[in-house]
């Protein structure tokens, strides 16, 4: 998420950001995927199931299991697979989806594992809220499903390119009683004139352990466990118990309003799971300093932001954690940002979180962020890039995004490094990105100074690519899945691409440009080692000067041609190694190749 007010001027086709399009056959449900099963025979109206495809041999390992519904028994309309920004399919997890139009009309899944909650990404007309009935095996549970468009349709008018998006929204529900494999869980709209149900995430939900020995509880500090009143006097307290002590905080079983930000400083605080203690809050911790060693586990943060304010700090972290801090466990929802670091965050780790529905990223590490791993996150629905790394101020330095799931990012990238040091993306899984950027993007581009352009070693290793890549709306101009960007100075870093996998790109894969119009060159890039099923147009993409040398890339089922290769003005050198395979001849220069 950065201001965009910060965005350089329109010089041309390539001076806005942008995110990715995509849809393909994997149900998404961390490290592998969950091939749903086709739907029984005695549905009325089964949705077409795709073909299976090969697992995942990327991204998190998450404690539920996904389905989506374009795959689940129904009597609904299917809709998609579309990639028109704005279209409900288009922000889909695999660009499809169901719509139920009232009551009488269902989607049924079967479970393959064992479970007790179940969370829903789905939309209803905007202006609406209301409840989806729940039924296992036939048998109504007792709670509903609440859903609303409080948090869809959002507006970003000052993002040149961006129209009404942010459609899907999650919403969760714990049964009330176990699930088992085989059987099914019914969703039916009740009070809602119609619902588009995406995906379903089952997960067994672990009853609250015992509070910690030794930890200082908000409840004996007074909290409100029943989100009545204002509990932030009380976390306030606990903090100062438990760092006087040197113990942690206790947040049981409950949801907790906290009404103005905490200072957390040399604190851990624990709560009891993401699905029981859950802190109502849309600004929970700001500070620009902090000495570190601040531990953040096991519980949700479930804010309101509906609009995205770029200069509002309406995020679960904005600012600094301190050094040698770790954030584990968390479910952070409806907030603008999930994690705005800035100032000291150096060998943090952020591992095993849930992000979703953000009206802008879901974590940035904003500059002189070192040494930090951001691992196994699970995030969707965000609203610009899903993971940045921004070197403004000051570089970034020998951090990580590794083994990362990110699925249906609405605006700009899935993966996005904006200059820095020695960096390394590895072993992450994006999929179904969508308008305004690239499935995974290496880039120059400034937004504000001082900036530190890319340097030293960039590690792009092992990353799975699902559908990603999108055409810019400004310009009908495509992005590729993964692209490597000279906006606003030649990329001079030693790029490492390697071992990359991608399916059913709508777009180019392995794109060279420099977006900002001005021909910087981008070279020192290589490319050793993709597995590429599905490519809509072409497999390299070249709009700048400079030079990249691409080997071992296996491309089958290639749209147009093997490389587009057409600068303004100079020449981009395809230099091609030993093992290329499947990605012959060259689209002529003048015309785009439509998509296969």
């Amino acid at each position: 998420m950065r201001n965009p007010d910060l965005l350089p001027p329109a010089r041309g086709p390539w001076w806005c950001r942008c995110t990715a399009v995509a849809a393909a056959t994997i149900v998404v449900a961390g490290a592998v995927a969950f091939t749903v099963a086709p739907a029984p025979s005695a549905a009325p109206r089964p949705a077409p199931t795709a073909p299976a495809a090969a697992a995942p041999r990327a991204g998190a390992q998450t404690p539920f299991v996904s389905m989506e519904a374009e795959d689940a028994a129904t009597n609904g309309t299917a809709i998609g697979p579309d990639l028109t920004q704005g279209s409900l399919a288009s922000e889909a997890s695999g660009r499809r989806a169901v719509t139920l139009e009232g009551p009488g009309q269902y989607v049924e899944f079967t479970v393959g594992a064992d479970a007790n909650a179940v969370t829903v990404s789905g939309n209803v007309p905007d202006g609406t809220s209301g409840s989806v009935a729940v039924s296992v095996n036939g048998q109504r549970v007792e709670d509903a499903l609440q859903v609303t468009s409080e948090y869809s349709y959002l507006d970003t008018p000052d993002i040149v390119g961006s129209e009404t998006h942010h459609l899907f929204d999650h919403a969760r529900l714990l049964l009330g009683r176990d699930v088992h494999a085989g059987d099914t869980v019914r969703l039916e709209p009740e009070s809602v004139s119609s619902y588009t149900v995406d995906v379903a995430d089952f997960e067994q939900v672990a009853p609250a352990p015992p509070a910690p020995e030794g930890s200082v509880s908000v409840l004996g500090a007074g909290a409100d466990p029943t989100g009545a009143a204002d509990s932030a006097q009380a976390f306030t307290s606990a903090i100062e118990q438990a760092r006087s002590a040197g113990g942690e905080v206790w947040v049981p079983e409950g949801r907790f309003r906290i009404d103005t930000p905490l200072a957390v400083d040399q604190v851990a605080i624990t709560g009891a799971g993401p699905w029981r203690s859950v802190l109502l809050s849309s600004h929970l911790i700001d500070q620009t300093e902090a000495v570190g060693g601040v531990r953040l586990r096991d519980f949700a943060v479930i804010g309101e932001v509906t609009d995205r304010v770029d200069d509002s700090p309406d995020n679960f972290v904005n600012g600094s954690l301190g050094a040698g801090s770790e954030v584990t466990g968390l479910w952070l929802q409806h907030l603008k940002v999930g994690l705005w670091l800035t100032g000291d965050n150096d060998d943090l780790l952020v591992e095993g979180n849930r992000i979703l529905d953000t009206t802008a990223d879901g974590l940035n590490l904003n500059g002189s962020a070192n040494r930090v791993r951001v691992r196994g996150n699970f995030l969707r629905n965000t609203g610009d890039d899903a993971l940045a790394m921004w070197s403004l101020n000051a570089p970034n330095s020998g951090s990580e995004f590794t083994g990362n799931t990110v699925v249906a990012p609405n605006l700009a990238n899935g993966i996005a490094l904006y200059g820095g040091t020695d960096l390394v993306v590895r072993d992450n899984l994006v999929a179904d990105t969508n308008a305004l950027g690239s499935g995974i993007a290496v880039s120059n581009q400034a937004f504000g100074d001082p900036f530190f352009p890319l340097q030293d070693t960039i590690t792009v290793e092992g990353n799975e690519l699902v559908r990603t890549g999108a055409m810019n709306p400004n310009w009908q101009h495509p992005m590729g899945a993964l692209r490597v960007d000279a906006f606003d100075s030649p990329v001079d870093a030693e790029v490492l691409i390697s071992d990359t996998t991608a399916t059913d790109s709508p777009y180019g894969v392995f794109e060279f440009v420099s977006g900002g119009g001005q021909g910087h060159e981008v070279r020192g890039v290589t490319v050793d080692g993709a597995a590429l099923r599905g490519v809509g147009t072409v497999v390299v993409q070249a709009e700048t000067v400079g030079s990249a040398e691409l080997r071992n890339v296996v491309a089958e089922s290639v749209g147009a041609a093997g490389v587009y290769n057409c600068p303004e003005a100079g020449a981009f050198d395809v230099r091609l190694g030993e093992g290329n395979s499947g990605w012959d001849g060259t689209w002529p220069c003048g015309t785009w190749p439509s998509p296969r």
